[in-house]
């Protein structure tokens, strides 16, 4: 769904009511349990938690103006998507998230690389993206996605 929101509070203004509260949710999840050093900004026309330039000067390998992308959040046509680089560059990290997901969900998870789809707001397992939220500090995932580049 387009948003033209230009900070992550005028995105959440601009969903559709039914998914609001838990689309604020989800946000406020990451932000509790997120490491420090990881900067909330609109990304890719969503709400995305990077790792900023100061930290890391080299920037994300596809664009190296911008800085190094790490979980974005947002509301699709039909779903609420999390993305999370993390599981998608590290197979026990997502092993875990797997193993964990059954424990919240007698469901498979809805699933892309990085892409975790919510089509119901009530079914997402908020305990447990705020401990996937909280695995990888900045430079966990700088030395990750390093080596993902090698």
């Amino acid at each position: 769904m387009k948003n033209d929101a230009v900070t992550p509070d005028s995105y959440i203004e601009q969903l559709a009511e039914d998914r609001r509260e838990a689309f604020s949710r989800l946000r406020k999840t990451i932000l509790d349990n997120l490491p420090k050093g990881f900067s909330e900004e609109m990304s890719y026309g969503m709400i995305g938690y990077v790792i900023p330039k100061s930290l890391y000067p080299e920037g994300y390998h596809a664009n190296p103006n911008l800085p190094l992308p790490f979980i974005n959040i947002a509301s699709q046509k039909k779903f609420i998507a999390l993305y999370h680089m993390g599981i998608y560059a590290d197979t026990k990290l997502l092993s875990w998230f797997l193993n964990e997901y059954s424990k919240y969900s007698n469901k498979k998870p809805d699933m892309g690389k990085s892409c975790i789809r919510f089509k119901k707001p009530d079914e997402i397992p908020f305990e447990l993206i705020g401990q996937l939220s909280a695995k990888l500090t900045p430079l966990d995932w700088i030395d990750l996605y390093e080596k993902s580049r090698q």
